[in-house]
Formats: C-alpha cells, structure tokens, sequence
C-alpha cells in the first residue's frame, strides 16, 4: 500500500510540473495582457475542457484527470434532485471504471491496479455561502467579494487517478479516449504525456480521441 501511496504522490508531483510547463505556455500567449495570470487560474474551469495528465514510471503508467462538474454531469454544485443525484451516481461509477474511459494497446499487457475518484460536488459549500450571505449584511461587500473569489477556487470538479502496471510498456504506441462518448457536455481534452518516448502535449476532442506516443 505505501508503494502504491508513493506512485500516486509521483503522479501528482509530474502532474505539477506538466501544468507549469502548460501554463507558462499559456502566459506567453496571453503576455500582452494584463489578466493572463487570471485566465491561467480559471483555466481549469473552462467549460468543455478536461484535464488529462499521463506519467510512465517504469512499468508503471499513471493518470491524473482533472474535469469541471459541468463538463462530467451538467453542473457544478451539489445535486438539487433526484435526476442530478442520478446523474452523479453514474458518473462516479463510469469514472471509477477507467477501462471504458480510455483503451490502451492489447500488446503493451497493461492491467489496471489503482483508481481514485474525487468530486467536490457535495452539500455544504455552496449552501455555506447562501447562508454567509443571508445573515451578514454588514460585511456585504468584503463578504461578496470574498464568496466570489472562492466561487472561482472551488467550482464543482472531478479528479480522477488511475494507475496501470504495462508488462510490454514499449508496445504503448497509443492511447484513445472514450470520454466524449461518456460525458457528451465535454468538447476537449488536453493531454500532457511524460514517457520513455520523450514529453507530448495535445487537445483530442470526440473528431480526435487518440494521442500517439
């Protein structure tokens, strides 16, 4: 088990360095504005944009994707029926069965070990707030503002990691995706891919659902 802690400690450590490498990227094009930083920081919150990072260790093949609620099941706060309760349900249940979500090579041998799904989804953050609201007039302002900035920071989002050990890791050519086909409000994926065939970034959308490595 603490192996298995430390892989995913590992992905989340190249995940970091993958999103400064994609984000610097970002800033040199929006430099010649001023809010470049504040798109950056709302970047992972554009609706129809998940966020899929891809990390080889050794025989090991690690996934950290990251998606906004509107994009896995049409909102981005705690269930209000029994329709979104529904919605959410089967949305954690597809996101912990990975092997419908992406396909990889017969060849490369890989068998899945690890899964870990996250949302923040849940009651008591967004009724915080309606609360906050309600009974402090006083602070309208400052409490506005402060509720703004943390509607931005805490968007409804799933996180989803996935850890596959490759017995032929050099037989991974590919990897396709059958998230559009699951989740039909996304429109992108951007994917950063960190491996022993050197690093690869690229957007695949249901037209493209497949990077090669």
């Amino acid at each position: 088990m603490l192996i298995s802690n430390k892989k995913m400690l590992l992905s989340i450590a190249i995940s970091s360095s993958l999103f400064s490498i994609s984000y610097s990227a970002s800033a040199n094009d929006h430099d010649h504005h001023d809010h470049g930083s504040e798109h950056r920081q709302h970047g992972a919150h554009v609706h129809g944009v998940i966020e899929a990072n891809i990390a080889q260790d050794g025989e090991h093949l690690l996934f950290e994707v990251t998606a906004p609620g509107a994009d896995v099941v049409g909102f981005e706060h705690a269930p209000k029926n029994e329709e979104q309760k529904q919605t959410l349900s089967q949305a954690v249940k597809t996101l912990n069965n990975p092997n419908v979500i992406f396909t990889l090579p017969k060849d490369a041998k890989c068998t899945l070990e690890e899964v870990h799904v996250s949302h923040n989804l849940t009651n008591g953050d967004d009724e915080h707030h309606d609360h906050d609201h309600d009974h402090d007039h006083d602070h309208d302002h400052d409490q506005h503002d402060g509720e703004h900035h943390k509607e931005h920071s805490k968007h409804g989002e799933f996180n989803a990691q996935y850890e596959y050990h490759c017995e032929a890791i050099s037989k991974l050519n590919q990897i396709e995706t059958q998230w559009f086909m699951h989740f039909t409000h996304s429109q992108k994926m951007t994917v950063q891919y960190l491996g022993d065939s050197g690093q690869k970034a690229t957007t695949l959308t249901a037209d493209a659902p497949t990077v090669t490595l």
